[in-house]
């Protein structure tokens, strides 16, 4: 018995030392057939069919699925040679469910009751979580084989009075384990009788590697029989707490830093990541109250519309693997618990409590260092009926599959988008890509309040070409409807509407930060400095609950961006690792869809510097985004606001289905840095047809407010020409450009001398008037103005923008 004994002891290592050469020898292949997989699904080596596309992607699927066992072989293989370190330290709760979870639906296919029993939420122990995920994995894989159909298996996680030790059973009513083999059947490649009998096929590797990772853990197990009349095993396993310190002979670890955060979906998993990398031993809780982690919010209009088909490619990294629970604690290391509420911070005892949103159970979570990223909530109106069915927000992938799951019935045909912001203009694409009738309800004079209102009327005119009624100046009064809307009731008439969304703008969650006591900001934001450091140094926040600092004012501002809120959470996982960044401030750099047309600004908009008290001069500069002879060339508008005492650019704005991102981040980067328009005017910026003109979009309208500071040029913005039309000002409104281009389109109330004529018809105009002269983007008009003046005209002007960004009534 002792020779048999010191054989079986003898075997397993041999055994793990074979499946970790095989392995190695497997992972190299596999990745590289992924690497070629990946290749071919991106669309590098030719188009793909439907039917092609599906089976690469499954077969990409299967690589990915062999590269996780062999990872979890490797890991299970340092289990045993090993055993745990500190940092290793695994929630046998939460691995027993997902386990469970992962063949639920195998035993309904075999016809079998599978249930369980977990008395705790969080069980703590010693272990590779991969290694106890794959030995319980092994044990339902067993109990699933080896059970007939309509049988039963059972599977109870319990703990000890004590809170010693923590017990898993896994018992069937199969064809269970003779007496005689129930030691036996831990051996490597063991099989009893009945089980060969049984024409399952198997290795007998299972109960092996169920022994080889308990034992690694400090634990046991034995075989039993159980009272469904088939095998039971019991497994009992040492519980700890989490980061406890492990004794490894003389050397005692140290305590691993508990960090927690509050919200998981931009800023949150953005710290949770980077503090594994700085501190690989820190012990990393995320708690979240929704289901879905780390999505892409921004992309839900994308999702809604169909371009972006599932969801999973919204929470998805870069070569398509989804940021779930397992990816957190398998790749990053990071405890995410989902579906789970943090409802009070005690920060005197350094600790977070928490409520299953399922079950209602309550705990507490101990940390050293707490980041709240609660984000915002979508600031639901107090209108009468708004919680009628089909009306709904746009903040979550729940509101996305309420949307579609809605227009999918093909009974949305008229939607109505309460609020004209950022977030109702992405959506309208979506809406009108799937069938959809589109108003929007907006109570302000404009859409989009972070654009001066003359380019917010461009997007608007654009919006309308394509189907979609705006109202603006129209406020929302009441919705009508039994179950669910039928009627939008406005303060300026009624709307039908299968379909109504909320988008009129958000609100940072701050409830949990000042029950806490923490301090908030002027704009009800918690307020941090540059560290992202609350007002308690052992609290730090990021994302779309705390305020910015505007860097052109230096004044406190609110402007939730996914994009601000990976930079701040980046910064506060450095400095509460001990390290030294900041975070100074925002421009408010916005960009977005809307149809064909590319939508952006930053900096300040000129109705906020004339707020402020900046004494400005605009320009309006419309041109084509590249070279003009190039086929692709599409038309961007400009507008820069610049400061006259200092020449100092303090905001841009650019729309049109030209390339406005590239020029709204180059004025991004000029405003943070104080830059003049007299230096950026000079910047070396690339150049090559493709791309852009000789003298790019940015520069030009650079060089424009230069002419207008330097005297060679008088501009008048569309708004203060329209209002001389108004008030029937007299003077001379002179169009030069052709005639074919005046038939198209033309401005009311227009004189027409095309450039080419204009030297010999000066007799024409009269010289005791005010003149503003105009062309298509106004280039001519700088030049007939030039000309006027040389022959000695004196109240001379160039419409800014010209035809194309005259905001009001064109005639066709």
């Amino acid at each position: 018995m002792m020779h048999r004994r010191m054989k079986k002891q003898e075997s397993q290592p041999g055994t793990w030392k074979f499946a970790v050469l095989a392995a190695h020898q497997m992972k190299s292949p596999i990745a590289a057939v992924k690497t070629i997989l990946r290749t071919l699904l991106g669309g590098w080596a030719g188009p793909l069919t439907d039917k092609q596309m599906d089976l690469l992607t499954k077969a990409d699927a299967r690589c990915g699925q062999a590269i996780e066992s062999i990872q979890r072989t490797l890991a299970i293989a340092r289990a045993v040679e090993g055993g745990p370190t500190v940092s290793e330290v695994a929630d046998i709760a939460v691995v027993a469910r997902k386990v469970l979870l992962g063949h639920a639906d195998e035993a309904r296919r075999h016809e079998i009751a599978l249930t369980s029993e977990i008395e705790i939420r969080s069980a703590h122990v010693r272990g590779h979580e991969p290694g106890l995920f794959e030995a319980l994995n092994a044990l339902l894989d067993n109990a699933i084989k080896y059970t007939p159909a309509r049988g039963q298996i059972h599977v109870t996680l319990t703990g000890d009075p004590a809170g010693r030790t923590i017990r898993i059973s896994v018992a069937d009513s199969g064809i269970g384990i003779p007496p005689k083999d129930r030691e036996r059947v831990f051996e490597p490649f063991f099989r009893t009788a009945t089980a060969k009998g049984s024409a399952r096929s198997g290795t007998g590797l299972g109960l092996a590697l169920v022994k080889a990772v308990v034992e690694s853990s400090g634990g046991s197990v034995r075989a039993a029989q159980a009272e469904l009349g088939g095998a039971e095993i019991i497994v009992d396993v040492p519980a700890c707490a989490p980061g406890e310190a492990v004794d490894h002979g003389d050397a005692k670890m140290t305590k691993a830093m508990k960090v927690v955060i509050v919200g998981g979906v931009a800023a949150g998993p953005k710290v949770a990541a980077k503090v594994i990398r700085l501190m690989p031993d820190s012990e990393v809780t995320v708690v979240e109250k929704n289901q879905f982690l780390s999505y892409a919010g921004c992309g839900l209009p994308y999702y809604i519309s169909g371009v972006v088909k599932t969801h999973q490619e919204l929470m998805a990294t870069p070569v398509g693997i989804v940021r779930d629970l397992v990816f957190f604690q398998k790749v990053k290391n990071v405890r995410v618990m989902n579906q789970t509420e943090a409802v009070q911070i005690d920060r005197a005892g350094k600790r977070l409590r928490i409520r299953d949103v399922v079950d209602g159970r309550e705990s507490w979570l101990d940390y050293d260092k707490l980041v709240l990223a609660t984000g915002a909530s979508p600031i639901v109106p107090p209108i009468p009926q708004v919680k009628l069915g089909n009306i709904f927000s746009l903040h979550g992938v729940h509101d996305a599959e309420g949307i579609k799951a809605a227009l999918a019935k093909g009974k949305a045909h008229d939607v109505v988008i309460v609020g004209g912001g950022l977030i109702g203009v992405e959506v309208t694409e979506a809406l009108v890509q799937r069938g959809c009738r589109v108003t929007i309800v907006e109570m302000l004079p404009q859409i989009l309040g972070i654009l001066d209102w003359e380019v917010a009327k461009l997007v608007e005119h654009h919006m309308e070409s394509q189907g979609v009624r705006v109202l603006t100046e129209t406020k929302a009064e009441s919705f009508e409807g039994d179950d669910k809307v039928k009627v939008v009731v406005t303060d300026k008439g009624r709307l039908p509407a299968d379909m109504v969304i909320l988008a009129v703008g958000v609100r940072p969650n701050v409830g949990l930060a000042r029950a806490a006591g923490l301090e908030l900001g002027t704009t009800g934001a918690i307020k941090v400095d540059e560290r992202m450091c609350t007002s308690d140094p052992d609290v730090y926040a990021a994302g779309d609950c705390v305020e910015s600092i505007d860097l052109v004012t230096g004044h406190p501002c609110y402007f939730p961006l996914g994009s601000t809120a990976n930079k701040q959470g980046r910064v506060a996982a450095v400095n509460l690792c001990g390290g030294h960044d900041r975070f100074g401030g925002v421009v408010g750099s916005t960009v977005c869809k809307v149809f064909d047309y590319c939508v952006g600004r930053t900096g300040l908009t000129e109705a906020a510097a004339r707020e402020l008290g900046y004494e400005v001069v605009t320009v309006l500069s419309p041109a084509p985004d590249k070279a003009h002879y190039m086929p692709n060339a599409k038309t961007l508008m400009l507008k820069l606001v610049v400061d006259r005492k200092t020449r100092r650019l303090l905001g841009a704005q650019a729309t049109g289905p030209g390339a406005a991102d590239k020029r709204i981040d180059v004025a991004a980067m000029a405003i943070t840095g104080g830059m003049t328009v007299d230096q950026l005017a000079n910047v070396d910026l690339c150049y090559a047809p493709p791309y852009s003109e000789a003298m790019d979009n940015i520069i030009t309208a650079c060089n424009i407010a230069r002419n207008k500071f330097d005297g060679y040029m008088a501009g008048l913005s569309p708004m203060e020409v329209h209002r001389m039309l108004e008030e029937k000002r007299d003077f001379i409104f002179l169009d030069v450009r052709g005639p074919a281009e005046y038939e198209q389109v033309r401005l009311p109330h227009t004189t027409l001398i095309p450039l080419s004529s204009l030297r010999g018809r000066l007799d024409e105009l009269p010289r005791d008037k005010p003149i503003v002269a105009f062309s298509e983007i106004s280039l001519r008009g700088y030049e007939a103005a030039l000309i006027l003046r040389a022959a000695g005209f004196r109240e001379v002007a160039v419409l800014d923008g010209g035809v194309d960004m005259w905001p009001y009534e064109k005639l066709r």
